[in-house]
């Protein structure tokens, strides 16, 4: 079984699915981690020298083969996973899809102290934040709400929303 946490940049999915993977003992991929080992460049540097489309069809190739596996596995997705070619198509017919919903308020409190290390927003003014992560949200929110389960992480312990995780999937 793959079991695939999709939301947008700092709700979670990196945090939680390093916890679950440890609490059901499946093995844990972070799908941007695995393209900078493949690929030996971090996603900053990736999107610097190659661009966002280049880096989608790398995104693209290591999903594809991720879930063509065998093997049981925690696969915490990158922000716009989701979102380009039919990315979710595949992810729900080869995965159970997990949205880790997170309010606009939680995800600017946390991404302001991560902007470095996040290309899409690294450039984002402080006061200008809000605003475009709503507005990435809104149209993001179409491809996410096409998981097959949903579940809010706002202001929940990462353990509670693994152990709900494990109940809906009766795991």
């Amino acid at each position: 079984m793959i079991i695939s946490l999709i939301g947008y940049m700092g709700s979670g999915k990196s945090h939680i699915s390093k916890i679950l993977s440890e609490k059901i003992d499946f093995k844990l991929i972070d799908l941007d981690k695995e393209i900078v080992r493949r690929n030996k460049l971090t996603i900053p540097e990736i999107f610097e020298k190659k661009g966002e489309i280049y880096f989608r069809k790398l995104e693209r190739e290591a999903l594809e083969e991720i879930l063509a596996s065998e093997e049981n596995v925690v696969l915490s997705l990158g922000g716009g996973t989701p979102v380009y070619y039919n990315n979710m198509g595949i992810i729900n017919h080869n995965s159970k899809s997990i949205f880790l919903r997170t309010s606009v308020g939680t995800l600017v409190e946390r991404l302001s102290k991560q902007k470095e290390k996040r290309p899409i927003i690294a450039t984002i003014t402080d006061e200008d934040l809000p605003e475009f992560i709503a507005k990435h949200l809104f149209e993001r929110n179409q491809f996410y709400s096409k998981a097959q389960y949903s579940l809010s992480t706002d202001s929940r312990e990462p353990e509670d929303i693994v152990k709900e995780i494990i109940e809906k999937l009766y795991l």
